[in-house]
């Protein structure tokens, strides 16, 4: 059995991440399996969404976490990376000056892609999952600049969408209601007709929450004890929530909003519990790092 590393680098709203994945080829096809997953608390959501534009220390620290991902994947052999940027980079008008300078500075290239894509690359991660899936499946990514759902019929995709909804933009209140009446049109229409369906949900905050939460692998976590948690942390200040919850500062803030959104999904479809895979963007990005690897590509570091 032949074991290679790929990696993705996923520059968000609220932070940065690489993620190093051992794939693992054998007849079956590939098996992929975590090796190290590091998150940087960039937030260039920040300023993204109010000025559209990224402050100067903002790029400064982006440079330099983009520098030790280079460095940290020659340490682990890495064979090709995929580096992508979403809804921050989407909004802001000096997005292509910013990726010019991490090429500039570390030799990175990074892509700016559309939300549609951001939610066929967390598509492409939920291949490990389909066994939580019964013949219909929700499945909401959320991040700090938008959310992801894409609906799932007998295994394969019926329909997805990015909206502009995520934690740090309601945080700046900047989601309006009419932002949560398309939403919840769209999913009620594409998912009402469905029956006997599971959902599924995926994010650094859902993460932290199934944690909070003490979920046991392959257990999903009820309506009741979701709507529970984050009532419970909404009585909380800030600081409180970090003490209490043994929170990050970059989490203590999101956490709630991010709460608020997967609970009004459920409560649109009447979904009494969801499944947390602990899988998401970075996943389908090194997946898709793979593929191009078999094509032929292979990164220079």
């Amino acid at each position: 059995m032949e074991i290679k590393k790929f990696a993705a680098i996923d520059i968000g709203s609220n932070s940065v991440r690489l993620l190093i994945s051992n794939v693992l080829q054998n007849g079956e096809g590939p098996i992929f399996k975590k090796s190290s997953l590091i998150r940087v608390p960039v937030r260039l959501g920040g300023n993204a969404f109010i000025d559209h534009k990224i402050p100067e220390i903002s790029i400064q620290h982006l440079e330099e976490t983009m520098l030790a991902f280079k460095y940290l994947m020659k340490a682990n052999d890495v064979l090709h990376y995929k580096g992508c940027a979403t809804s921050a980079l989407r909004e802001v008008v000096n997005g292509p000056q910013i990726i010019k300078r991490i090429k500039d500075k570390s030799g990175l290239n990074i892509e700016i892609i559309s939300g549609n894509l951001e939610a066929g690359l967390i598509f492409n991660s939920q291949n490990a999952s389909l066994g939580q899936m019964v013949n219909n499946c929700l499945f909401v990514d959320v991040g700090g600049g938008s959310t992801e759902i894409t609906i799932f019929s007998k295994g394969k995709p019926i329909a997805a969408k990015s909206f502009a909804i995520g934690t740090i933009r309601i945080l700046q209140n900047q989601v309006k209601k009419e932002d949560w009446k398309r939403m919840k049109e769209w999913v009620k229409e594409k998912a009402g007709t469905l029956k006997d369906f599971s959902m599924l949900g995926s994010g650094g905050n859902i993460n932290r929450i199934s944690k909070l939460a003490e979920l046991k692998p392959g257990k999903a976590l009820s309506f009741l004890k979701l709507n529970a948690l984050v009532e419970d942390l909404r009585m909380h200040t800030y600081e409180e929530r970090m003490k209490l919850y043994d929170l990050n500062p970059d989490r203590a803030d999101v956490i709630v909003p991010a709460g608020e959104i997967f609970t009004s999904i459920m409560k649109w479809v009447d979904a009494d519990k969801i499944f947390i895979p602990k899988i998401g963007l970075g996943d389908g990005i090194v997946r898709e790092a793979y593929k191009e690897y078999l094509n032929g590509k292979k990164s220079t570091l």
